[in-house]
């Protein structure tokens, strides 16, 4: 049976004789969260912990078997693998809507930087064509399904904002108008469309009604965050007051705000306290270097503390060798603030400081919101950085999802600093038929070697906190993915040791449902580590 696999919309499976009929609420959502890990296993307590919203029962994993077995029935048997420690659902490019998105989104990106306005223009409206609304509508208010489906609504407004330049260089601006006035309504504080609608107004004999949207733009980002518009959109409203000939519709070059995708994301750091700026501005400033743009915030909870906030910040800016914008605002709800930051400036990584109680049972309220809705890699420094110090860069892994983004973000690390990556893994337990992590530990360096050259070194440990803590004190930072089960045992009985008693800085890092920081540049979901392949 050939099965079609849709998340651009409503959750639906289309077999050859039609629609497959699907069982209950918590079985489309089984289904929804292997699909969001396409081809990736994923574990019997992820699926449990997702489909439980962190409160899962004694018997969730026996739920979780139930809740398979009925998909492999209305599905096939074939449909969904068995891989400890878990299940994966297996799809190929042709049979994931996904996947044909993306697929067409990136040719007609790609048409798009070689000046093919019109095959552009024709490839994503084919992409654009395959939603059938918003995507997993049926699971919009799921906490396990938040994250992916703002990035997926993110993915549509790239290719939204793909397709109007493609129709700008085809000379299409007077039509565009009203669509456009439409989007900056609905992203009110997203420049691309701004600076889209600038130019269709301009080219349409309209300078000052463009002008007027640059001025109303500048208003509600300096009001929102305390920040200027991008260099890009000041350079389309200088070239609108110069009326410069570079302007007139070119037949296929891409609009003055429409760069490759990798260059416009951002890495956000986001303060709560002034001593951690410079903390978090020692890690992330080598990270930079990648290209990324560095966005640094403080937020404060006093109106008071404004000014003061500000004017550091912007001082601190001046000495940085990286490009950097700052702002400091107020702000009565830090986890959306937060979220909304990564989603405005495309974050590939969210830097955050530790709040106190990070190595509670439990997590802080406001760090687990983080987490629910952060559209990036969120990582949070347990405390400051000393880069000339230590040994090099130590991960603790054992595969799991957190563990590979720990790892991705420590192997950038390490590229950007020169320092040795080191990963740690237990000693073979005889007793228990348990072989040494030497051979996952080699997959692993190999995958990430294929992205980014960083010399890597094993260590082998026993499998407990003390042997751990002494493993990783050599460190100069140590990358750890947070528990998997972080809604209900914070952020890990192992990962709480190594905050308390390591003596290097911790970096707990989650994976988030963007692409990383080492991720290939035409990415537009998250990028796959793959053992299988490396």
């Amino acid at each position: 049976m050939v099965l079609d696999f849709r998340i651009l919309g409503p959750l639906e499976v289309v077999a050859d004789a039609g629609p497959v009929a699907l069982g209950g609420a918590r079985q489309r959502a089984t289904l929804a969260i292997l699909l969001l890990s396409a081809n990736r296993v994923v574990s019997v307590d992820r699926l449990a912990e997702d489909l439980y919203a962190g409160a899962a029962p004694v018997t969730a994993v026996t739920q979780v078997q139930r809740q398979v077995s009925e998909l492999r029935k209305a599905l096939g048997a074939t449909a969904i693998e068995t891989r400890p420690p878990g299940y994966r659902v297996r799809v190929t490019h042709d049979g994931f809507d996904l996947h044909r998105f993306e697929r067409a989104a990136a040719e007609g990106s790609r048409a798009l930087a070689e000046s093919d306005a019109q095959r552009a223009a024709d490839l994503l409206r084919e992409a654009l064509a395959l939603w059938r609304g918003p995507p997993l509508a049926d699971f919009g208010y799921h906490s396990f399904a938040q994250g992916s489906v703002e990035r997926l609504e993110e993915m549509r407004l790239a290719a939204v904002e793909d397709r109007i330049d493609a129709d700008l260089a085809l000379g299409r601006h007077a039509d565009l108008v009203g669509e456009l006035e439409e989007l900056v309504g609905e992203q009110q504080l997203r420049e691309r469309p701004r600076g889209q609608l600038m130019l269709a107004l301009y080219r349409s004999g309209r300078q000052a009604e463009a002008l007027d949207v640059y001025r109303g733009t500048r208003e509600a980002l300096v009001r929102e965050f305390g920040i200027e518009p991008s260099p890009d959109l000041q350079t389309l409203e200088r070239a609108i007051l110069n009326q410069d000939p570079a302007l007139a519709p070119s037949g296929g070059a891409r609009s003055s705000l429409s760069s490759p995708r990798q260059a416009e994301r951002s890495l956000l750091v986001v303060s709560r306290r002034a001593d951690d700026v410079d903390g978090l501005l020692a890690l992330a400033q080598p990270l930079a270097t990648r290209g990324h743009e560095l966005i640094v915030t403080r937020l404060v909870a006093d109106a008071a503390d404004l000014e003061p906030a500000a004017r550091a910040l912007n001082a601190r800016r001046k000495t940085l060798t990286v490009r950097a914008r700052a702002a400091a605002f107020t702000s009565a709800d830090p986890a959306a603030d937060i979220a909304r930051l990564g989603t405005i400036h495309d974050a590939v990584l969210v830097l955050l400081d530790a709040p106190p109680g990070l190595d509670s049972d439990r997590l802080p309220d406001e760090v687990a919101r983080v987490l629910e809705r952060s559209p990036a890699d969120v990582a949070i420094l347990s405390h400051e950085v000393e880069l000339n110090a230590g040994e090099g860069i130590f991960v603790p892994f054992g595969g799991g999802e957190h563990e590979w983004a720990a790892l991705e973000l420590g192997a950038w690390l390490a590229d950007a600093t020169g320092a040795v990556l080191k990963l740690v893994g237990t000693k073979a337990d005889e007793r228990a038929g348990r072989r040494d992590a030497s051979r996952l530990l080699a997959d692993a360096s190999l995958a990430v070697q294929r992205v980014v050259g960083v010399e890597t070194e094993p260590i082998l440990a026993e499998a407990t906190e003390e042997s751990l803590v002494a493993a990783v004190n050599a460190a100069t930072v140590i990358a750890v993915g947070i528990s998997p089960r972080w809604r209900r045992d914070g952020i890990g009985v192992t990962r709480r040791a190594l905050v308390r008693k390591a003596r290097p800085p911790v970096l707990l890092v989650q994976r988030g449902p963007c692409p990383g920081g080492l991720a290939p540049p035409e990415s537009r979901t998250r990028f796959t580590w793959s053992l299988e392949s490396s």
